[in-house]
C-alpha cells in the first residue's frame, strides 16, 4: 500500500538520470531461502547503508534488504546537496515546542550530520565529486534580501560559523548572477556530491565489512516468530532478526509496518541536467561559481554547476507521477530555467529524472523505536535534505542499538503525529502548493 501512482516506484522516473550515468553499480543478489541475523535493514539508502555499516563494525551480523539496488531511491537521484537541514521549521518554533537547550542540541546535530558525511568520505576514500564551500542562498526579492542580514548572528551563535551576505550589486563579481536574484546570504558549513558515487561506496565498504546486500529483495511481510524475532518476507525468501531497522523514507508503505500508515508524505521533486557548458557560455550568463544554491521560494528551485560544467537545476514537482505529470514538470523546470538563466536557453537539457523526498506532519525527522514493535526502529523524513541528515540518522539508529555513537536529539525521537485525512492526505498537497505560491509571489 503506496500512496503515489505505481509509475513513482518504477524505474520510468529515473530512465534519464545523469548521476546513473557515472559509475558502475554492482547488482547484490536477491534473498533466497531461509537466513538469520543480529539486526535487519530495510532500505539500502544513505540511512540503512550508514547503519549498517556502524552495525558490523561493532560485530553485528547485518542484512539489508532492498527493493531494488542500493542506491535506487532518493538517496541516488537527490540533488547532491550536503548541508545543513533536515527539519522544515527554525529554532524559535523548536525551541517552543521542546524548549531551547533540546532545540539548539538538534540544530547543532545538522552541522554534525554534514562532518560526518565528510569523516565517511575521507575514512573511505570515497572519491564523489565534492564541491562547493558551504551552500549560497540567493534572495527572490528586495525584502528577502534585505531580511538576510538579520539572520547572521543567529546563524552564528547556533553554528558557531560566520556567513557572508552578498549585496545585489556584487553577485556578478561572485559569479552567481541572474536578475531574478536581489543578495546572497552563503553558510559556510556543507559541500555538493555526486549521491550516486557516494551511495555507491558505502555499499562497496558495508559488503567489506560483512553487510550482506540483497538486491530485488522487496519486503512482502513483516511478522513476528515463534521466538520472538522479526521475520521478514520477500518474493523468494524469509529472513529472522532480533533487531529491525526500516529505513525506506518516501519510498515507504502504509502496512509495512501498520504504524507508518499515515504519518510520512512523500512529495515529488524534480531535476533537469544541461549538457556541459562552454567557460564562455558561462560567462554569458555570468554565473559561474561552483557554489551549490537555492532561492528563497517557499517552492524552491536548487541548483549548481557540476565539476563538467553542466548545470542541475531542481524543483518541486508534480503531486502525481504519470507520464503527463512527469512530462508537465519537466517542462515547467525548463521554463523556470530559461527564465532565470535567460542566456542560456539555447543550451539542450540532457537528462530529466524524479523522485520522493519525505516530510513528517512534526516538521522534523524521526529517528527511534517503532511503538508497539520490540527490538525495531524506523528512521525518515528529512524534508529534502537526506545527505546529510539521512546519513548520520544511520549512525544515531546503530547507536540506539548499540547503547553507544551518536545520541539521537530529543526533537527526534517521536512520536510522529499522523497527518489528516490519513490514507488520502496526498489530497492536500494542490492546496498547499497553491499557498506556498500565493506567498513566494507575496515576498
Amino acid at each position: 500500500m503506496r500512496l503515489f501512482e505505481d509509475m513513482a516506484y518504477g524505474s520510468a522516473p529515473i530512465e534519464d538520470s545523469y548521476w546513473t550515468t557515472t559509475v558502475q553499480r554492482p547488482d547484490y543478489p536477491a534473498l533466497t531461502g531461509a537466513a538469520k541475523c543480529d539486526t535487519a535493514i530495510i532500505g539500502a539508502g544513505f540511512t540503512g547503508l550508514n547503519a549498517a555499516l556502524e552495525l558490523a563494525r561493532s560485530g553485528q551480523d547485518v542484512v539489508i534488504l532492498e527493493a531494488e539496488q542500493p542506491g535506487w531511491g532518493a538517496s541516488g537521484r537527490n540533488g547532491g546537496f550536503c548541508c545543513i537541514g533536515g527539519s522544515k521549521t527554525g529554532l524559535a518554533d523548536l525551541s517552543r515546542r521542546f524548549g531551547q537547550d533540546h532545540a539548539l542540541n538538534y540544530m547543532r546535530a545538522e552541522r554534525d550530520a554534514v562532518g560526518f558525511v565528510q569523516a565517511r568520505l575521507d575514512d573511505y576514500g570515497i572519491e564523489a565529486d565534492t564541491h562547493s564551500k558551504g551552500e549560497t542562498r540567493l534572495a527572490h526579492s528586495q525584502n528577502v534580501a534585505d531580511e538576510m542580514q538579520d539572520e547572521i548572528a543567529g546563524y552564528r551563535d547556533v553554528y558557531g560559523a560566520e556567513p557572508e551576505f552578498l549585496p545585489r550589486e556584487a553577485l556578478e563579481d561572485h559569479g552567481l548572477f541572474s536578475a531574478e536574484f536581489y543578495g546572497a546570504l552563503t553558510a559556510p558549513i556543507g559541500f555538493a556530491l555526486n549521491p550516486m558515487k557516494y551511495a555507491t561506496g558505502l555499499a562497496r565498504e558495508a559488503a567489506d565489512a560483512g553487510v550482506r546486500i540483497h538486491g530485488g529483495s522487496a519486503v512482502t511481510e513483516i511478522a513476528q516468530s515463534g521466538d520472538g524475532q522479526h521475520l521478514l518476507k520477500t518474493a523468494h525468501g524469509e529472513l529472522r532478526a532480533k533487531n529491525l531497522i526500516v529505513a525506506t523514507n518516501g519510498y515507504s508503505s502504509e502496512n509495512l509496518p501498520a504504524w507508518l500508515g499515515g504519518r510520512y508524505m512523500p512529495v515529488q521533486s524534480g531535476i533537469i541536467a544541461t549538457r556541459p557548458m562552454t567557460d564562455n557560455e558561462l560567462k554569458a550568463q555570468g554565473f559561474t561559481s561552483r557554489q551549490m544554491c537555492y532561492d528563497s521560494r517557499n517552492l524552491l528551485h536548487y541548483f549548481r554547476l557540476l565539476p563538467d560544467n553542466r548545470m542541475l537545476f531542481g524543483l518541486r514537482a508534480a503531486s502525481r507521477t504519470t507520464e503527463h505529470s512527469e512530462a508537465e514538470t519537466k517542462a515547467r523546470a525548463r521554463a523556470d530555467f530559461d527564465r532565470m538563466f535567460p542566456a542560456w536557453q539555447h543550451v539542450e537539457t540532457a537528462h530529466y529524472w524524479s523522485g520522493l523526498v519525505c516530510l513528517s506532519r512534526n516538521l522534523t525527522p524521526f529517528a527511534g523505536p517503532i511503538p508497539g514493535m520490540d527490538r525495531a526502529w524506523a528512521a525518515l523524513c528529512y524534508h529534502g535534505n537526506g545527505v546529510a541528515m539521512g546519513s548520520y540518522t544511520g549512525a544515531m539508529i546503530a547507536g540506539q542499538i548499540l547503547n553507544q555513537g551518536p545520541q539521537t536529539p530529543h526533537v527526534m525521537t517521536g512520536p510522529m503525529r499522523r497527518f489528516e485525512l490519513g490514507r488520502w492526505r496526498r489530497a492536500m498537497l494542490p492546496l498547499i502548493y497553491a499557498w506556498y505560491g500565493l506567498q513566494d509571489r507575496r515576498a
